[in-house]
């Protein structure tokens, strides 16, 4: 499965995730709710992936996480905030570097309609 059929179904997911919370709930209760639907989907995920940074041959742990993994190809990035800005994106792509990932979905779960939230964003690796 390519990382942009991945993505399609996950929007889906996360549509129905919306659905059935609406806006306005904690980003944590979000992200539980989205791995649910991924893992009862079938999708191998992991939640609160770290994502270590190297600095010439070094390895630092400096406590950065991934929100999901969904099949080692898409970094999710969820919020639940008034508006998405330059600083949350910026998030998204340095995840995707540290980890040499193609694809990312920057979701805000607090809108009236979740297509409205999502935000694909490519690295150009």
């Amino acid at each position: 499965m390519t990382e942009n059929e991945i993505a399609a179904r996950v929007i889906g997911l996360g549509i129905e995730v919306h659905r059935s919370l609406g806006p306005g709930l904690l980003e944590s209760a979000y992200k539980e709710c989205l791995y649910y639907k991924l893992i009862k989907a079938g999708f191998s995920a992991q939640k609160e992936k770290p994502m270590p940074l190297v600095f010439e041959d070094v390895k630092l742990n400096c406590g950065y996480r991934i929100d999901i993994l969904v099949e080692k190809k898409l970094v999710i990035e969820i919020k639940s905030i008034d508006a998405l800005n330059d600083i949350h994106l910026a998030q998204t792509l340095t995840y995707m570097k540290l980890g040499d990932f193609k694809l990312g979905l920057l979701m805000n779960f607090n809108v009236v309609v979740l297509k409205n939230g999502i935000k694909r964003v490519v690295n150009g690796l």
